[in-house]
C-alpha cells in the first residue's frame, strides 16, 4: 500500500501497537531534546531511574530560556545541567548559544529519524523529514532511558500546498491561514502533512517557521517531506552526510485533505490573547503598538532578521517604540553581523538582545501596561508576555518592521517600497563551539551532579485512593492554556527545580486565591477542578500538572484536553476525566464537592463510570481514555512509581 511520510516514519519506528488511528501506539525515539525549563526536572527522572547512560542516538539539553541571571538560581541550575549532560550522555548547548529548535535543526537534526523534546514547539523539527513531537518532560526522560514513547496512532492531515507566497507575505502566513480556518483545537489528534508544488518555494527554514505553529492547532506533529531543500540546508551546514531522501509514494492518500494557495495569501496576524485570533492585518491596520518584537523559535531564520533589516535600513522606528530583535543562534547572529544586517537594525533604533528564548517566554521585553505588542513568537496567551493584563498580537517579520517604523499596525504592502530581496551568505557560519559533544561512557561515569540550594527532589506520590471526596476549588472555561496553570516568566521559572516553591504560582492568572486554598484542603484528600474545551493548550511544562499534584490535586474533570497535557495528567497520577454529556458542565460549580466509590475497580473495568455530587442528589456520567497501560500507571500514582515497581520486580 502507498504510503504517506508520517505512516513511513511510523511504521519505521513502531514497537508496539498497530497503525490504527486512536489506538495506543509505542514508538522507537532515536533523538530528544530538552531545555532548561523542562530539562532541570529532566535530569532529576533520570537520576530517580538510575540511569548509567543515554540510550538514543542523540540527546540535547538546550540552554535557552532562563537566561537572566539576576540572582543565582539560574547559573546553578546551568550548572547542574551541564554536569547531569557530562554524567548521562548527552549534548550540552550553552546559554547564548541560542534556541533549542533551529540550533537542533542546524546541528543534530536528521531525515527519517524521530525526535521527542519536553517543549511543545519540537514539532518545529518536523521541517527536517523527521516526525518530531513534543512530550512532557518524564517521557523525554523514558526516552533517554531507551523506553518507547507512547501516544495514540494519529490521523494524517495532508495539506496540498500549491502556488508562490506574493511579495510581502511569507512563511508565518501560511501557518496563520490554518489557524484562522481551524482556530486552536483543528489539529488535535493529527500529524500535518504538507505537500505539493508548493514546497519548491519554501525554503527548510520557512517550513520550520510552518511546522513550528503546528503546536498552536493542537497537532501531534507537523511533517515535512525530505527533499533537495532539506540536502540544500544539510550541505550549508556540513552535514551533507546526514541527509536521505523522504517522500510520499505515487498514490498515498490522507485520512483528511486539504489545500492553500499560496499565491492568495495576504499578511495575517493573530490579536490577543490566542494564536487561533487571525484577521488579515488590513482589518485592524492603524491601532497602535508600543513593541514591536522579531525573532524566537515560530521566526528562526536568518531571512527573517534580514527582511527586517532591510525593511528599516537608512530609516528611523517610530518615537516611543521599543523595536526588539531576539537572535535564535549564534551562528546565524555571527552572519547578520557579517553581512551588515545587525548594523542596519541597531542604526534603525532596534535594541538587540541575546540569542536565546528570552520574551516569547516572558524572559525580559515584557509590554507596558495597556499597551499592544507585536511579536513574531508563536503564542500569546494572557500574561505570557509577562505583563499581566497584556495585549500581544502574533505577526510576520514583514508586519513587525513595517509597524516599526509607523508606530502602528501596518500592512506592510502599503509601505512606499520595493520588496527586499535576500541574499543567504555564500557560507554560512558553522558554530560548534558552545555545543559541548558527550563524554564516552568511561568518562561520563566518573562525573558527580552539581545540585545548587534550588534544587529539591521530586515528592513521593501516593497510589490512588477508591474512594475520594473531592471538593472543586476551581471552574473554568475553555481554552485553559499552560501558561495560565502556571506561568513561566522571570518571577516563575527559576524555580523550575524546587517544586514546593514554584507551586505557590499555580493558577495565579486564573485566580490569586488558589495556592491558599489548595493548602487548606491539601491534607484532606485533595481536590478536583472542572474545565472547558481543550484545558491544558500550549506549552508541555510537565510542571503544569506536578505543581497542581503537590497542592492535592487528584482528578481534572473538562470537556476534553489537550494532547500533551493530558498525557503529563496521567504521568504524576491525576485522572484526567471528561463529561459524557458535555452539557453536564453547566451542573457543576467552584464549591461543590465529587463522591468517586470504588474507583479503583471502576477505571479497570471501563472508560464511563458515574459520580455523585455530594448533597445534590446528582450524578454526573464521566469517562476516561486511559490505555491498560496507563491504568497501571494510574493505580500505582503516577509513571515514576510504576517504573520503579518495574524496576524492583526485574531487580529480584
Amino acid at each position: 500500500m502507498p504510503l504517506n511520510v508520517t505512516q513511513k516514519l511510523i511504521k519505521e519506528h513502531l514497537v508496539s501497537g498497530e497503525m490504527i488511528s486512536g489506538t495506543e501506539i509505542g514508538l522507537r525515539i532515536d533523538q530528544t531534546l530538552t531545555q532548561d525549563a523542562t530539562g532541570t526536572m529532566v535530569m532529576l527522572e533520570l537520576e530517580a531511574m538510575g540511569l548509567d547512560y543515554a540510550k538514543t542516538e542523540a540527546s540535547a539539553q538546550y540552554v535557552d530560556h532562563n537566561l537572566i541571571q539576576v540572582d543565582s538560581k539560574n547559573p546553578d541550575d546551568h550548572l547542574f545541567l551541564q554536569s547531569a549532560t557530562r554524567r548521562f550522555g548527552l549534548y550540552y548547548s550553552r546559554p547564548g548559544n541560542g534556541v533549542s529548535h533551529p540550533v537542533h535543526m542546524q546541528r543534530l537534526a536528521k531525515p527519517g529519524k524521530t525526535l521527542l523534546g519536553s517543549d511543545s514547539h519540537t514539532c518545529a523539527n518536523g521541517c527536517m523529514g523527521m516526525l518530531a513531537m513534543g512530550a512532557g518532560g518524564i517521557d523525554v526522560a523514558m526516552a533517554i532511558a531507551g523506553e518507547p514513547f507512547y501516544v495514540k496512532m494519529p490521523k494524517v492531515w495532508g495539506v496540498k500546498l500549491t502556488g508562490e507566497l506574493p511579495e510581502w507575505v511569507s512563511a508565518k502566513d501560511v501557518i496563520f491561514e490554518l489557524l484562522k480556518r481551524h482556530d486552536v483545537k483543528g489539529g488535535v489528534g493529527r500529524v500535518i502533512e504538507y505537500y505539493g508544488p508548493g514546497l519548491k518555494n519554501l525554503s527548510a527554514m520557512d517550513r520550520h517557521v510552518i511546522a513550528n505553529m503546528g503546536a498552536e492547532l493542537g497537532a501531534t506533529g507537523t511533517v515535512f517531506p525530505s527533499d533537495e531543500e532539506v540536502k540544500r540546508f544539510l550541505n550549508d551546514q556540513d552535514r551533507e552526510k546526514d541527509w536521505m531522501e523522504l517522500k510520499a509514494d505515487r498514490g498515498a492518500t490522507y485520512d483528511l485533505e486539504e489545500e492553500i494557495n499560496l499565491s492568495e495569501l495576504e499578511p495575517l496576524i493573530a490579536k490577543p490573547s490566542s494564536p487561533g485570533n487571525v484577521v488579515p492585518v488590513k482589518e485592524i491596520a492603524g491601532e497602535p503598538i508600543y513593541q514591536s518584537y522579531v525573532g524566537s523559535s515560530a521566526n528562526p531564520g536568518y531571512r527573517d532578521f534580514a527582511i527586517a533589516a532591510e525593511i528599516v535600513k537608512g530609516k528611523q522606528i517610530a518615537d516611543g517604540i521599543s523595536f526588539d530583535i531576539n537572535p535564535t543562534s549564534r551562528q546565524m547572529l555571527t552572519d547578520l553581523v557579517n553581512e551588515g544586517h545587525i548594523a542596519n537594525l541597531l542604526q534603525a533604533g532596534a535594541r538587540l538582545h541575546q540569542a536565546g528564548c528570552n520574551g516569547c517566554i516572558g524572559m525580559g521585553q515584557a509590554p507596558a501596561t495597556g499597551r499592544n505588542s507585536l511579536r513574531t513568537t508563536p503564542r500569546n496567551f494572557p500574561g505570557r508576555s509577562g505583563t499581566k493584563e497584556d495585549s500581544v498580537f502574533l505577526c510576520s517579520p514583514e508586519t513587525a518592521a513595517a509597524s516599526a517604523l509607523t508606530g502602528v499596525i501596518t500592512d506592510p504592502r502599503t509601505l512606499k517600497m520595493d520588496y527586499p530581496k535576500i541574499r543567504k551568505p555564500k557560507k554560512p557560519t558553522i558554530d560548534m563551539n558552545l555545543l559541548d559533544a558527550p563524554l564516552d561512557p568511561e568518562q561520563a561515569r566518573q562525573v558527580e551532579l552539581y545540585k545548587g540550594p534550588n534544587i529539591a527532589s521530586i515528592p513521593e506520590m501516593d497510589e490512588l485512593p477508591d474512594q475520594l471526596e473531592l471538593p472543586v476549588l476551581l471552574k473554568m472555561g475553555d481554552n485553559i492554556s499552560t501558561d495560565e496553570i502556571l506561568a513561566g516568566g522571570a518571577r516563575v521559572l527559576p524555580f523550575r527545580s524546587n517544586l514546593p516553591e514554584i507551586s505557590k504560582f499555580t493558577f495565579e492568572i486564573v485566580d490569586e486565591s488558589y495556592y491558599e486554598r489548595s493548602m487548606a484542603v491539601r491534607g484532606q484528600g485533595g481536590h478536583a477542578i472542572i474545565g472547558g474545551f481543550n484545558y491544558g493548550q500550549g506549552s508541555s511544562r510537565e510542571h503544569a500538572a506536578l505543581a497542581p499534584r503537590f497542592l492535592g490535586l487528584r482528578a481534572a474533570l473538562v470537556k476534553d484536553f489537550a494532547r500533551i497535557h493530558w498525557q503529563n495528567l496521567v504521568n504524576f497520577g491525576i485522572l484526567p476525566l471528561t463529561f459524557v454529556d458535555e452539557d453536564d458542565y453547566a451542573k457543576l460549580n467552584q464549591g461543590d464537592v465529587l463522591e468517586l466509590t470504588d474507583l479503583r475497580n471502576k477505571i479497570q473495568q471501563g472508560n464511563e463510570f458515574s459520580i455523585s455530587i455530594k448533597g445534590k442528589n446528582q450524578s454526573i456520567a464521566v469517562q476516561h481514555a486511559l490505555s491498560g497501560r496507563q491504568v497501571e500507571m494510574m493505580l500505582k500514582g503516577g509513571l515514576i512509581n510504576w517504573v520503579r515497581e518495574r524496576q524492583n520486580a526485574s531487580k529480584s
